[in-house]
């Protein structure tokens, strides 16, 4: 069998693991791309001595090639001496110059990622906005930014908190690092550069309680050295402009269109900071267009800093992955991310890679502000991704998903045919719009959707300038049978509104 053999490719199919995407390989010649990708990122670093390649299927599978491609392709590093592999303990980078195979040191014990932040289940509204709580709550809740807590591996946790405390020294449960724990920041350097392209090492990374709090430490040393505005998308999220208005940092709109922010009213505002969600914006779902990137990093090599909120970034369905922004100017990206999607928000878990000049007045400001985030949460998470338990849990949450997505999707276009629906192809939430409605008709459509059992944002939360009225619909704590039941709720409000004089 010709293994290379051209044959027709999905261009949306590709994998998180060093945004691999065989659309970029030539029309024969699959394993020597990959083999070629996998030896380049073996040599610059991003894949480290010791780190785990995929399991053969599971990448033929995101690839959606053959599974021989991905064989033959860790067979050639075999034989070059830069990976071994072992019954039972999958294939894994080999040390510079080695010719042994590798066996993974344990870790000392004791050695040492919107996700979208919100205030509340509904975006950082004024309270008096703020659904009712209890047994008046709507019975289907669609608030975006809501993940599937159902899901939450409480097997896999409590496996990996058991392990920690039986290596944990004394010492690792004091006040530690104000950057965070070591062996935590040490893993998510190898999991950020594998799966989202970053360039940074454990020094550069600094543990936070969240996006929320990476913005807050961002906006005082801003603050502090002068800076008085910071762009937002428009729309974008509500909450993430409240937080950074409440630390003194003045939000300045900047519109987003098919192809996400709109970087010459960006540079037409003045301002020297945006913050954007690039991979998948909130909350129209657009992926930042390549044109837009390329004219974004002009924008901030000219003493500009972007907040990169990688929002959303793990679940992908009908696209090819994006790598951060952080990895084309590390040196003027802010990168935040969180484990709020991927495993819960309670858990108050996430990391900020600064660019290098505010490093230490950010690690400052967050000793000050909380002398160090804690240390047993941080000793887990680093357990899920060594041992690969967190890779495995996105991948099992990524399918349940997309089988939500997929039955909103389709009553939705059962229901409301002549609705616009957006950011379908990756996320927790969709947006549909409704050109035919006057400006603020959503706000109307929201309550009377609240009234029928149905908790939803109306787009005009979100928006500062005009624009067409619409609902965002989270879909990730759902069943596929209450986002159907949703769909026809809403189809019978808009078609009541279309009818109101």
């Amino acid at each position: 069998m010709d293994l290379d053999a051209p044959a027709a490719r999905d261009p949306a199919s590709g994998a998180d693991f060093l945004q691999l995407s065989p659309a970029a390989a030539p029309a024969r010649g699959l394993t020597s791309w990959l083999a070629g990708a996998l030896r380049a990122s073996i040599r610059d670093g991003r894949l480290a001595p010791g780190t785990s390649l995929p399991a053969t299927r599971v990448l033929a599978g995101e690839l959606g090639v053959s599974r021989g491609v991905i064989v033959e392709a860790y067979q050639r590093l075999r034989d070059e001496g830069l990976v071994s592999a072992q019954p039972g303990a999958g294939t894994r980078v080999l040390p510079p110059g080695s010719g042994q195979q590798f066996q993974r040191r344990p870790t000392p014990p004791g050695a040492g990622r919107a996700a979208h932040w919100r205030w509340t289940p509904v975006g950082g509204l004024d309270p008096a906005r703020l659904p009712p709580s209890g047994p008046d709550r709507p019975e289907i809740d669609l608030s975006p930014g809501v993940p599937d807590l159902s899901a939450f591996p409480r097997a896999a946790w409590l496996r990996a908190e058991r392990a920690v405390l039986g290596q944990a020294s004394a010492g690792a449960l004091g006040y530690g690092d104000p950057r965070g724990h070591e062996r935590l920041r040490q893993e998510l350097a190898g999991w950020l550069a594998r799966t989202r392209g970053l360039r940074a090492g454990p020094e550069g990374i600094i543990i936070v309680a969240g996006v929320a709090q990476s913005l807050a430490l961002l906006a005082h040393v801003l603050c502090k050295r002068g800076t008085t505005g910071i762009g937002v998308e428009d729309p974008g999220s509500r909450g993430a402009r409240d937080e950074l208005a409440y630390w003194g940092l003045r939000p300045v709109p900047v519109p987003v269109d098919d192809h996400g922010l709109q970087v010459e009213e960006l540079a037409r505002s003045g301002v020297r900071a945006a913050l954007l969600t690039p991979a998948h914006q909130f909350p129209t779902g657009v992926v930042l267009a390549p044109h837009r990137r390329r004219d974004l990093l002009a924008w901030a090599a000219a003493d500009g800093l972007i907040v990169e909120d990688d929002y959303d970034a793990e679940y992908r369905y009908d696209r090819a992955p994006v790598p951060a922004l952080q990895a084309s100017a590390p040196d003027r990206v802010a990168y935040a991310g969180s484990t709020s999607k991927v495993l819960a928000p309670g858990l108050r878990l996430g990391w900020l890679v600064p660019p290098s000049h505010l490093h230490a007045d950010l690690i400052a400001a967050k000793h000050a502000s909380d002398l160090g985030s804690p240390a047993l949460p941080q000793l887990i998470l680093a357990h899920l991704i060594g041992t690969g338990e967190l890779e495995r849990h996105i991948r099992v949450v990524r399918q349940r998903q997309r089988k939500r997505r997929d039955a909103l999707l389709a009553a939705l276009r059962e229901h409301l045919p002549g609705a616009r629906v957006r950011g379908v192809a990756a996320g927790l939430h969709l947006l549909i719009t409704f050109p035919d409605l006057p400006g603020h008709a959503d706000d109307a459509l929201a309550a009377r959707l609240q009234l029928a059992g149905v908790l939803v944002h109306p787009l005009s939360w979100h928006r500062e300038r005009p624009g067409p009225p619409g609902l965002v619909l989270g879909y990730a704590a759902r069943t596929p049978d209450q986002l159907r039941e949703a769909a026809e709720r809403i189809s019978q409000a808009v078609r009541a509104a279309r009818h109101e004089p």
